[in-house]
């Protein structure tokens, strides 16, 4: 008897089958650097996505007054700086490479939106920090944000609706395409430098 759950099963398996979803063999032009700026990417989030739990767990008075929560709060930054960083490499390098080639276009798209909604995360990440800079920046983003008319549902000035979008709606966003984008490299594989010789040896 079939029903749901047996169809999302065998669509799930056809689609992915287990030495696609967990290889234990790769092509052998994954040696090339280009290639690990995407796990550098991921790994980046993981520790942003950790130690802003933190920050969000103890609250804003822990890490502007403790060391430890300063500690978190700096190591939140910079994940998140070298998270940026290695998107853009990533980003860059895949489409010199023409990586939506071989049928995965929807891999590129979901890469290119997640990028774009992590600009969005960063930026209200700056909106919240409590100090000078995050003024500044609302208060210059404000006018902007008006002038495009999207200012009454979105205002910079509002702490609590920046916080809210940083720490709930927009991070889940960015796993949510990172979980689809890494899917879509296991379901089509690693796209394959432009002059690779087909077929490719495995490592």
């Amino acid at each position: 008897m079939s029903n749901w759950t047996a169809s999302l099963r065998r669509y799930a398996v056809r689609s992915l089958p287990p030495e696609k979803l967990l290889p234990d063999s790769q092509p052998e032009y994954l040696c090339s650097w280009i290639y690990v700026f995407g796990v550098l990417t991921v790994s980046s989030l993981v520790v942003a996505l950790l130690s802003g739990g933190l920050l969000a767990l103890a609250g804003p008075g822990w890490w502007h007054s403790s060391g430890v929560g300063k500690y978190v709060n700096s190591l939140h930054l910079w994940s998140v700086e070298l998270l940026m960083a290695f998107m853009v490499i990533h980003l860059w390098g895949k489409f010199f490479m023409a990586a939506w080639r071989g049928r995965r276009a929807p891999t590129w798209m979901t890469g290119a939106v997640c990028f774009l909604v992590s600009v969005g995360t960063a930026f209200t990440g700056y909106l919240v920090q409590q100090n000078f800079d995050s003024q500044w920046i609302s208060g210059q983003a404000k006018d902007g944000l008006n002038a495009v008319g999207i200012g009454a549902w979105f205002n910079t000035l509002d702490f609590g609706q920046m916080l809210m979008w940083h720490i709930v709606l927009l991070p889940f966003a960015v796993v949510l395409l990172t979980a689809w984008h890494v899917l879509l490299v296991r379901r089509r594989g690693i796209v394959p430098p432009i002059d690779a010789a087909v077929p490719q040896e495995r490592a």
